[in-house]
């Protein structure tokens, strides 16, 4: 046996999962293609506990984010690199209506954990628009997903366990025992890619539902701000005077060229929420790995067990994947069962469904 994990993928699911089983001791081979697009590398990486108009814990918050923490915090040790960021997010009231219904929820002890007591409205007020006041939500931050990716895949390079290639689906070879690629032998392989997930053959059948996102990179001259900023958009201060500024969500023209549209559209919500100039000095855009039910697909082929996918994390990818390859590993080794919610099982009666109507 060549190794006991052929991973296809290196983007943040990729790498965490990878690093998790070498963790636990498990050989592992990363295949990792340098010349396709790359969702990680275009995602902002924010880790959020509470999110949208109504101010919703994130999905297993309680799990998730002290898991998360110390995952990354030890990465980096591990590593010698630098790539978490630990920011609170502000959230500008838009209305005393609306303050007054944030402010009604934080009684909640399941929203209470993740809010500051206080916000200091007064240092956002030379820079953000917020007559009515802020929110201040803790325990987010946000994870530098190029540095990340650049550091695991120079470990794993190092060690002689990465492979920059296009990987071929018809040059793998499933059988009972294991699969073989490149004339090697692994017990399982692992495909954690990302929205390019739907053109697997192996999972072709799982209900993606890929998101375009655009982000613009702006500098705000003498901007002080050190935490993210999110109301509608975010802003996140990334290097002086500089911010990363987002994000678009869009189901169609599903390719990675920015567009003028996206632009626009976030100019005008930073417009709203700026109160100083700014000077755009990029754009970019990605395909968020997203699925129907916003859960992850993670799992075993209904009939080749030798063939596995880590891939959906979607929009939160940097929060759910510590816990989720955590999660995995074990279950990979017989040592814990896998959550039915992220479980591609949920869905084999897509797999049988379009089996026979291939017949």
């Amino acid at each position: 046996m060549s190794a006991d994990y052929l991973i296809v993928g290196q983007g943040v699911a990729g790498s965490v999962l990878a690093w998790r089983l070498h963790q636990q001791g498990k050989t592992v081979q990363i295949v990792g293609n340098p010349n396709g697009p790359a969702a990680s590398l275009a995602a902002a990486g924010i880790f959020n506990p509470l999110t949208g108009k109504k101010l919703v814990r994130t999905w297993k918050a309680d799990q998730l984010f002290p898991f998360l923490h110390q995952f990354y915090t030890e990465l980096e040790t591990a590593l010698g690199a630098s790539f978490m960021h630990h920011t609170a997010i502000y959230r500008p009231y838009r209305s005393i209506e609306e303050q007054n219904s944030y402010l009604a929820q934080t009684a909640d002890p399941v929203i209470e954990p993740f809010v500051a007591a206080h916000s200091n409205d007064e240092d956002y007020a030379p820079f953000i628009k917020n007559p009515y006041g802020g929110l201040t939500v803790t325990q987010a931050g946000w994870i530098d997903t190029k540095a990340l990716l650049t550091a695991v895949r120079a470990y794993f390079i190092e060690k002689g366990q990465f492979v920059e290639a296009t990987f071929q689906y018809d040059q793998l070879k499933v059988d009972a025992e294991g699969v073989e690629w490149n004339g090697q032998r692994f017990r399982k392989v692992i495909f954690c890619e990302g929205p390019e997930g739907n053109k697997n053959p192996f999972f072709d059948w799982l209900p993606y539902n890929p998101v375009k996102g655009q982000v613009l990179d702006v500098e705000i001259e003498g901007y002080s701000v050190q935490n993210i900023v999110n109301q509608g958009i975010f802003i996140l201060p990334y290097a002086e005077n500089k911010c990363r500024v987002g994000a678009t969500y869009t189901w169609h023209d599903l390719d990675w060229e920015t567009t003028e549209d996206g632009k626009q559209f976030l100019e005008v919500k930073l417009r709203d929420l700026l109160t100083v100039p700014y000077r755009i000095i990029g754009q970019r855009a990605g395909i968020r790995p997203a699925t129907k039910d916003r859960r992850p697909l993670i799992g075993l082929h209904p009939e080749h067990p030798a063939v596995a996918i880590f891939n959906g994390l979607g929009t939160k990818g940097v929060s759910l994947a510590p816990f989720f390859a955590d999660q995995f590993a074990d279950y990979l080794e017989g040592r814990k069962e896998l959550e039915l919610a992220a479980n591609i099982s949920r869905h084999f009666s897509l797999y049988y469904h379009q089996k026979k109507l291939d017949l």
